[in-house]
């Protein structure tokens, strides 16, 4: 299968060829950012502990710290996963210390995390990444998405999963979300039902990932087969 699949890498002039067979080869290790949000992380947590999840959490990486009585910290104790506070300012992201913590991951998930990775850390890293964004993308793009799309009086709220790339917001997309909103719904109803669609949306994300459901083309686009 190796040497079969390296001739049609070269046919098709491919830059990975990659042998897999879900449910028989090992899982795919990751690593999970997250700043101080942590809805999509608790939801990640739990749905890898019921085996919905088919990955191996190396670890968590966070800029925010998290006491030892939370419930994040107990949940990754008692699964022996270790958490890694690594402080996020303007001055330094302190990347390379990120790097040397996901060496040997397959690829990175960004559960909510906050900061943007750089150009020369997404080269280094050189693997996938995949980010929640928690608005319908390409609207509301960056900060505040539930502030901007509340402002522009929206009647759908969403959340989009995708591919991350070094222009912001703008990788291949994955899976997107959406819910209705009306005049009834304030900023954190919003949110609230934001929240909801971003944990969903991710999870699919990852499981796609996976079991290798994901063709990515033409720079910035995907096919799913879902």
């Amino acid at each position: 299968m190796d040497e079969d699949f390296k001739k049609l890498k070269e046919h098709f002039m491919a830059r990975h060829s990659v042998v897999r067979v879900p449910g028989l080869d090992p899982p795919f290790k990751i690593a999970v950012l997250v700043s101080r949000k942590d809805h999509c992380l608790i939801d990640l947590l739990h749905l890898w502990q019921e085996g919905k999840i088919p990955v191996q959490i190396s670890c968590i990486i966070s800029n925010h710290v998290r006491e030892e009585n939370t419930h994040v910290i107990r949940f990754l104790t008692r699964h022996r996963i270790p958490y890694y506070f690594v402080p996020a300012n303007k001055q330094s992201r302190h990347e390379d210390e990120i790097l040397q913590l996901v060496s040997q991951t397959d690829f990175l998930v960004l559960a909510h995390y906050m900061q943007i990775l750089s150009p020369e850390f997404l080269k280094a890293y050189g693997r996938d990444i995949i980010n929640i964004h928690h608005g319908l993308l390409p609207s509301f793009k960056g900060a505040n998405p539930y502030k901007q799309a509340y402002e522009a009086g929206v009647k759908l709220i969403g959340a989009t999963s995708h591919f991350v790339i070094e222009e912001l917001d703008g990788g291949p997309i994955i899976e997107q979300m959406v819910d209705r909103v009306s005049h009834r719904d304030g900023l954190e109803s919003f949110a609230m039902k934001s929240q909801y669609l971003e944990k969903a949306c991710l999870v699919k994300a990852i499981k796609y990932y996976c079991e290798l459901r994901i063709i990515r083309y033409d720079r910035k686009k995907t096919i799913v087969f879902d």
